[in-house]
């Protein structure tokens, strides 16, 4: 199995960086879900991560609650992940993470969890609302079932606790442009960077950027500096506007970025 931290590191020796795709499941149906995960990895993204749809996404944006708000009206179920996992791993190859809300994981059972993603061939949880601190079930689980964690640094973050979401981030250090919820916006903000600069400092090989990214030169630009580019509102939002085709075709924009 490729693991997050192969793709990444492979995307950094073959061209500029790493193009991270996501995408709620569920939405707009679970079986169109699967698709447009598949048709990202097609158009060029690199790892793929698929959020969990959850009733109160304090981090996301309208455009990924309106989403994730229709994928929960039309019966998503968290058991509906691993099926739809299995599914895209076994078309694409390419890594999965599936990105969720602690208080999901907490429901089903952190190992139950890991484990049945495992299962699957997920490859690990980004958790935006978990710290490193309170995270020791989650460590013991993803241990045992040899996935990748994946924790949120953001700008005002200090450098002990920098160094702790390094020390314990296993794939990537999910890096956090700006403070406030989701969504594309004009300009990725500049603290980005220095984050960047501030984990290099703490120890971290792979840091990728989300929040705020929408463009092919956002992307070339965050690349200068970091491993990774992730991308989400602006994804979610063709998925809406034009489905599949208007998908595949900002992914393939996006992903001229990192050549």
């Amino acid at each position: 199995m490729t693991t997050v931290a192969d793709a990444i590191a492979r995307a950094n020796s073959e061209r500029h960086g790493a193009l991270i795709g996501y995408l709620p499941l569920g939405f707009p149906d679970i079986d169109t879900s699967v698709e447009a995960a598949i048709a990202l990895v097609n158009a060029g993204v690199d790892v793929l991560e698929l959020g969990l749809p959850y009733s109160d996404p304090v981090m996301d944006g309208p455009i990924i609650q309106a989403a994730t708000v229709e994928a929960l009206a039309k019966g998503f179920r968290v058991r509906d992940a691993f099926d739809a996992v299995r599914r895209i791993h076994a078309a694409t190859g390419t890594p999965v993470l599936i990105m969720s809300y602690w208080n999901l994981i907490l429901q089903y059972g952190v190992d139950a969890f890991a484990r049945e993603l495992a299962e699957a061939g997920g490859a690990g949880l980004i958790t935006p609302d978990l710290i490193p601190d309170e995270a020791g079930e989650w460590i013991a689980a993803s241990e045992q079932h040899r996935l990748e964690r994946v924790f949120l640094a953001a700008p005002t973050s200090s450098a002990d606790r920098l160094t702790l979401i390094t020390e314990q981030s296993r794939g990537f250090v999910y890096t956090v442009s700006t403070m406030g919820t989701t969504g594309a916006r004009e300009d990725v903000d500049e603290a980005a960077r220095g984050l960047v600069a501030r984990l290099r400092a703490a120890g971290c090989t792979s840091a990728c950027v989300g929040i705020g990214i929408s463009t092919a030169t956002q992307v070339r630009e965050v690349l200068e500096y970091a491993d990774g580019a992730i991308v989400g509102s602006a994804l979610v939002r063709a998925l809406a506007d034009g489905g599949i085709p208007a998908l595949t075709d900002l992914a393939q924009k996006l992903a001229e970025g990192t050549r």
